[in-house]
């Protein structure tokens, strides 16, 4: 099971790779001024952490499942399904380019929020920048890399390769979540019946952070809407296991990898729907 993640991990970003167009993420990073940048850093590192504290406190959850929603939070960039955000209207590379960006700021932002929030219960907890660079570069940087040398060597396999490798790394993706509730089974039975809602309300408040503020376009704005709650799972698990040695951490950052994924596929829903009308709309006039 400990080879399940990073496989899929990797095939994911591979398959980002391939369909990643670096003047085109350059080129969006260079749209964006200083507000816009200030709101993205607010509501991919600030907001969804607050939230998850916020909501632990009110529904009285114990400490480890207080972290593990947090840690949860504070780790964004997750594996993106790029090939499927464009067919629903999603722009691809916007949301490519938010995944480069968020996991240039994971070294920087999760050591500052790690040390705070344990700071908020008398703790002390400092994740090494240096481990955190490391993972990123590894295990999201190396692939993404090899991911666009194929694309350059040979576009149209590539191409044609970039869809089995989606479906391939979700399927993976799938039985490691599968098999970590399996394992978890008695662990899930014990925690706190809060624990799924404050996920649920985690995943949602994710994408309003985004929604709250104001985009110049409102096809960014749902982008990154559906790419804040697409929280980086793998990493909070790792990072709970090697700094917060929370026992009951891990169950509620399995509940959000379960609830999260449903959460982003009613938005997906909801927001195809609203384009259709807006289409018909602009149609019929």
């Amino acid at each position: 099971m400990q080879y399940l993640l990073p496989s899929a991990v990797f095939l994911l970003m591979v398959s980002v790779g391939m369909s990643l167009k670096l003047t085109e993420v350059i080129a969006h990073w260079r749209r964006m001024d200083w507000l816009a940048w200030t709101i993205l850093i607010a509501a991919t590192f600030i907001i969804p952490p607050a939230l998850a504290l916020l909501v632990a406190n009110l529904f009285h959850l114990t400490l480890g499942e207080t972290a593990g929603i947090f840690m949860v939070g504070v780790a964004p960039g997750a594996p993106l399904l790029t090939r499927n955000l464009a067919r629903r209207g999603f722009d691809m590379q916007m949301a490519a380019s938010y995944q480069v960006w968020a996991a240039l700021m994971v070294p920087i932002m999760i050591p500052l929020l790690v040390w705070a929030g344990a700071r908020l219960y008398g703790r002390y907890i400092w994740i090494p920048p240096g481990i955190l660079l490391r993972q990123i570069i590894l295990k999201q940087f190396l692939p993404l890399t090899v991911g666009i040398g194929l694309a350059w060597i040979a576009p149209k396999a590539s191409q044609r390769s970039q869809s089995t490798l989606n479906i391939l790394g979700n399927v993976l993706l799938t039985v490691m979540i599968v098999l970590v509730l399996f394992k978890m089974g008695p662990a899930l039975e014990h925690i706190t019946p809060l624990v799924p809602v404050a996920a649920l309300i985690t995943a949602i408040g994710s994408i309003a952070a985004i929604l709250i503020f104001p985009f110049r376009q409102p096809r960014i704005k749902e982008t990154f809407a559906i790419c804040n709650a697409n929280r980086h799972v793998g990493l909070a698990l790792l990072l709970s296991g090697q700094y917060l040695h929370a026992q009951r951490a891990l169950p509620a950052i399995a509940c959000y990898a379960v609830l999260a994924p449903l959460t982003m596929f009613v938005y997906t829903r909801f927001y195809a729907a609203r384009i259709g009308v807006v289409r018909t709309q602009s149609a019929g006039s």
